[in-house]
């Protein structure tokens, strides 16, 4: 009986101590396990910041950004340096983009209806002018209206009386042919009063746009004396223009109506064109020959600015090399790279350079055509690319 006791108190004894020392484990396991699994725990931040950081030389850079910070793209077209013409161009008006409104008569200017750069509407009045020419022309008109009144009313009375055979048909046919000829004057001295824009009580001429636009020259002056044909005004369509560049022989010889052309803007942006004509001579002074470009749009173009144009004829050989600005290039690490557009920024992308000139370097490798990259702005993104290094 005292054995069995004395061994139930041993059993217990035993798993009381051995509860102690799981308990004692179990405490020892958290202690030593959570050190490791803190660092997991943390790990998954970097994980998520690795995401975030996008693949190497990824710029993160909406259109928005891109643009408040005066990044400005291009896309790609292929040829090389050798099979781009530059040239120098001037934005200039069609010939049905502008008129010249000259005086129709001797006479002085009596008001003045629009100053330089307002816009005027076609078959509006710009200024009046009083001359006695005006009163001539009015005075023939009338004339002319009263003989045809007449003419008409002689050959009315002719020919009622040769139906009723009372008058012969020479007068009947006398009076048809000075009703002819009235019916012609009277249609010449309208003519020559609406041509002249004589008011209607034949005192005042008044000066008129042929075409609607802006008015970009007022030689006129209020008061003043001027002589048939002087020029008074300019008036200028802002929507019809074309630019004008002028070439080489040789290469004027390369070009045809329909090849493209590209314009570079002020800001490094640039607008697609397209050869219209070419000059069948050159330029007596310069020697060169001139290129009419038709732009595809008007938005930065005003007549008479100055700008560099890329002509790419349509024979010559495009090659694999691609044609770039040279701030378009930026040197990182070592290595050249262009910042090609992707949906949500710009990637730098590795790329093999050949010759360069006119402001322009060849792409050998690395890019394709129809790609957009970064030209105006490039080494803001080298800079963001370089802080996001450092940062990452």
């Amino acid at each position: 009986m005292e054995f069995a006791e004395n061994r139930k108190a041993l059993i217990a004894t035993v798993a009381a101590g051995a509860l102690v020392l799981a308990g004692g484990g179990i405490m020892l396991g958290r202690t030593l396990l959570a050190p490791d699994a803190a660092p997991t725990e943390a790990a998954a931040p970097d994980e998520k910041a690795e995401e975030n950081h996008g693949p190497e030389g990824f710029v993160e850079m909406d259109s928005a950004r891109a643009q408040g910070a005066g990044i400005v793209t291009e896309t790609l077209q292929s040829g090389g340096l050798g099979s781009e013409i530059l040239a120098q161009g001037v934005v200039a008006a069609t010939p049905e983009g502008e008129a010249v409104l000259t005086a129709r008569a001797d006479g002085a200017i009596t008001a003045i209806n629009r100053r330089l750069g307002d816009y005027v509407q076609a078959g509006q009045s710009i200024a009046t002018m009083e001359s006695r020419d005006a009163a001539s022309i009015a005075s023939e008109r009338s004339t002319a209206q009263a003989k045809l009144a007449l003419a008409r009313s002689t050959y009315a009375r002719e020919k009622r009386l040769f139906d009723a055979r009372v008058t012969a048909r020479q007068d009947l046919e006398g009076a048809q042919a000075a009703l002819s000829e009235a019916e012609a004057e009277a249609r010449r001295s309208q003519s020559a009063a609406a041509a002249s824009k004589v008011s209607g009580d034949g005192r005042t001429l008044a000066v008129v746009s042929l075409i609607s636009g802006r008015v970009t020259r007022s030689d006129a002056k209020l008061g003043a004396y001027v002589l048939a044909g002087a020029e008074l005004f300019r008036v200028s369509d802002p929507n019809r223009i074309q630019i004008n560049a002028s070439v080489l022989a040789a290469d004027a010889r390369r070009i045809q109506p329909g090849d493209t052309a590209v314009i570079e803007l002020l800001g490094g942006e640039t607008m697609s064109a397209v050869v219209r004509s070419t000059t069948p001579s050159l330029d007596p002074e310069s020697k060169s020959a001139t290129v009419v470009l038709q732009p595809q749009g008007v938005g930065g173009l005003t007549q008479g600015q100055g700008l560099r144009v890329r002509i790419t004829p349509r024979g010559a050989a495009a090659g694999s090399a691609i044609a770039l600005p040279e701030e378009a290039v930026q040197s990182f690490e070592g290595r050249d790279v262009v910042f090609v557009r992707t949906a949500k920024g710009f990637q730098a992308t590795n790329v093999v350079t050949g010759k360069r000139g006119g402001g322009r370097i060849e792409i050998i490798d690395g890019l394709k055509p129809g790609a957009v990259v970064a030209t105006k702005g490039a080494f803001l993104l080298k800079a963001e690319l370089g802080k996001g290094e450092a940062e990452h």
